[in-house]
């Protein structure tokens, strides 16, 4: 199958025997592209010993540690053909994960993340409000994660303001316009978790401000570990935003800048879900063996997407367990699971948890 093939597949409506049969054809298809593609990666295939017969189910594919692309630049295509170079946030003295991006890959990540996310926000684009300060995507050329996130979350919105100014102070009176404006729309809020804590909840509720925000979604992600250092859970996280907004709907996604485009949307019963173009495997750390539902172990991440890069299976530094499949409440195919931390020694890594790292 083509990757426009895959796309026209609903995000959250393939059944198991076949999603799985696709994830198994697609990912060994990938595997030997990559290896005909990128040197560095084929040796490690040989080093391994992969051989295309003993992959039996997308399980059997090799995976790469996340933590791989800190250390190495890994390319599958031409340096001519690199169209964008993706960054992950990092603190001063840390590496950073590089991405290449050609046209193709980076086309497949906007149109994927427009697939998933319209599951939960519908076709229109939405006047969005986005807490952070314009300065973060500047730099076209070279995205961070957080820039790339505020981008590519940027296409479900039809007028967007930013809530910050660049010396990360919130603007409630430019809010407050932007909300009158649209009086009786449906909103869209986009932020990374501390963010949203640190310079929209604290702030509003520091100046003894509430906004209107009933009539909002609010998509965030990542930056937990500091919020759970500081007793901020989910649930007090939710209960401190609906304090200073009002019940605004709130989802929060688990991605990376490695997998980019392949986002895990919270649906409204507290579950991450795998769509249709990727996937989560839970691994043993005694052996790597795929763990049964319900078994914490290491998060694997699988998806259709990577061409320019050999990221289409990667460990990541991320402990969860998988919930179910296809059965979730809320009606949508594919597995669903929770995080519950970072592996112990796992250096802070997240685009909302390195920014954190300021506020200790």
């Amino acid at each position: 199958m083509t990757y426009e093939e895959v796309l026209a597949l609903p995000p959250f409506g393939v059944a198991r025997e076949e999603k799985q049969a696709m994830l198994k054809e697609e990912l060994l298809h990938l595997t030997q592209y990559h290896q005909a593609h990128c040197a560095p990666y084929a040796r490690m295939m040989d080093t391994v010993g992969f051989s295309p017969r003993r992959v039996g189910r997308a399980e059997d594919i090799p995976f790469l540690p996340v933590r791989l692309f800190k250390e190495m630049e890994l390319c599958s295509v031409t340096k001519e053909a690199v169209f964008k170079t993706m960054t992950s946030s990092g603190t001063t003295g840390q590496q950073v994960s590089k991405i290449f991006l050609d046209r193709e890959t980076a086309t497949n990540q906007q149109k994927t993340l427009v697939r998933i996310v319209s599951d939960w926000t519908g076709r229109s684009r939405m006047p969005m409000l986005i807490i952070d300060c314009p300065s973060v995507v500047r730099n076209r050329a070279m995205f961070s994660a957080r820039g790339a996130g505020i981008l590519g979350f940027s296409i479900f919105g039809r007028k967007k303001l930013y809530a910050l100014n660049d010396a990360m102070e919130l603007q409630t009176d430019a809010i407050r316009a932007f909300l009158a404006e649209h009086a009786g729309e449906r909103i869209l809020i986009f932020g990374f978790t501390f963010m949203v804590w640190q310079h929209f909840c604290k702030a509003l509720k520091a100046a003894g401000e509430r906004l209107p925000l009933e009539n909002a979604v609010l998509i965030h992600g990542g930056g937990w570990k500091k919020l759970a250092a500081k007793a901020v859970s989910p649930a007090a996280f939710r209960a401190a935003l609906q304090e200073v907004c009002g019940a605004v709907e709130v989802a929060d996604y688990y991605g990376m800048v490695e997998q980019t485009g392949c986002i895990y949307l919270e649906c409204e019963h507290g579950h991450l879900h795998a769509s249709t173009y990727s996937d989560v495997i839970v691994r043993r750390a005694a052996d790597f063996s795929p763990a049964p539902f319900g078994e914490r172990g290491i998060i694997e991440v699988v998806s259709l997407l990577p061409k320019s890069y050999p990221g289409h299976a990667l460990l990541t530094e991320d402990e969860g367990i998988v919930l179910g499949e296809d059965d979730c409440p809320c009606g949508r195919k594919g597995k669903y699971f929770k995080v519950v931390g970072r592996l112990k020694h796992a250096e802070l890594r997240g685009c909302s948890d390195t920014y954190a790292a300021a506020f200790k």
